[in-house]
């Protein structure tokens, strides 16, 4: 049974925020994700082909243990509320991702490379399905087009070809269009579910399989927030 809107957590307030900022920021390794990737991350998962428990996208986010179960308790709960206020949001055609920021010389400015950084690791938590509908429809692939750009020009995804860096307008652009492309592709798999043959290809790979290629994806080392 869908539980109705009123009854949805609310999005989180700006202390709320900051202090999920302020936990991730104390406890994130190299390579790991701060809050925008956290966010980037739980919207693929919102937007993507079939559901992704907890249990499965939280080592993606937390690598220690917490201090004590009231600590624990309260960044779980956190992160729930962020994780539920995405499918709300774009409910209400109120969803804003959330964006880190990088230190230029006109001074700081914001960055989609986290963001884009954990929605290419959502992505990943179902690869298989992901990159054989990628490969099948080009539909798919044109509605993250937006996303995918962002991504390229900040080195998370390899492209095919020569790729020319986005000018500042087009990259604000492409931010501009995130929400309407999460919109987009959340109807596009609400309308297209996966097959049976997909969800067979769905499971995350064995640490012997040879790991996907398709995208290919870096790390963008581009995290000064």
């Amino acid at each position: 049974m869908n539980t109705p809107k009123t009854d949805w957590p609310s999005s989180l307030d700006d202390n709320e925020l900051d202090e999920l900022d302020q936990y991730l920021r104390a406890h994130v390794g190299e390579g790991e994700l701060l809050l925008d990737g956290v966010h980037g991350l739980l919207s693929a998962l919102t937007v993507g082909p079939m559901q992704v428990l907890p249990e499965e996208w939280l080592p993606e986010v937390l690598h220690e243990p917490f201090a004590d179960e009231q600590e624990g308790n309260r960044v779980l709960a956190l992160l729930a509320k962020l994780n539920d206020s995405i499918s709300a949001e774009l409910d209400v055609d109120a969803y804003e991702p959330i964006l880190g920021e990088v230190e230029t010389e006109a001074g700081p400015v914001l960055s989609a490379a986290g963001w884009c950084e954990g929605f290419s690791r959502g992505i990943d938590l179902r690869a298989g399905l992901w990159e054989k509908r990628l490969a099948d429809d080009p539909q798919l692939m044109e509605l993250l087009g937006p996303v995918m750009a962002l991504a390229v020009d900040e080195g998370i995804l390899n492209a095919d070809a020569e790729f020319e860096k986005l000018s500042d307008d087009e990259y604000d652009e492409c931010l501009s269009q995130v929400p309407s492309v999460l919109s987009a592709v959340n109807q596009y798999w609400n309308e297209h579910p996966a097959t049976e043959a997909e969800l067979e290809a769905s499971v995350r790979p064995d640490e012997n399989e040879e790991p996907p290629t398709t995208p290919p994806r870096q790390r963008s080392g581009h995290w000064v927030h």
